[in-house]
């Protein structure tokens, strides 16, 4: 049984980067395709689908590289974890690297990144960092 989705699709990403996969794909859900589209949107995977039969259905996620190779992605941290959640509210939102990452947060108003929660004044729980 596994007790954290979010994390091991975090760690299955780390790891078919490392490997230099074009792809990856995992068990889906609402939470974790969300996740995924964030990290879309804001240029750190590639186009995000789902497919597979309905009783399983599966997200796969095209990988991103730079053009020496190396991942998009440099680093990813699973902030808020099941054995303890963390949540912000709308005025400690912060950066992440100064900028140059984001952090993934689940909000009233949806899965947003730090600066669209910035933007709408919305806190909430921070699921991940990604740099």
């Amino acid at each position: 049984m596994m007790t954290d989705p979010v994390g091991d699709m975090l760690a299955r990403i780390r790891n078919a980067g490392g490997a230099r996969h074009a792809q990856m794909s995992c068990p889906a859900s609402k939470l974790k395709l969300a996740v995924a589209n964030v990290l879309s949107a804001e240029g750190f995977v590639g186009q995000v689908r789902t497919g597979g039969d309905a009783k399983k259905p599966t997200l796969t996620i095209e990988l991103r590289y730079q053009d020496d190779g190396r991942l998009m992605i440099e680093g990813m941290r699973r902030v808020s974890k099941p054995g303890r959640r963390i949540y912000v509210g709308a005025d400690e939102v912060k950066q992440v690297r100064s900028g140059l990452g984001m952090s993934v947060l689940s909000t009233s108003k949806g899965v947003l990144c730090d600066r669209d929660a910035r933007a709408a004044n919305v806190g909430g729980e921070v699921i991940c960092e990604v740099w």
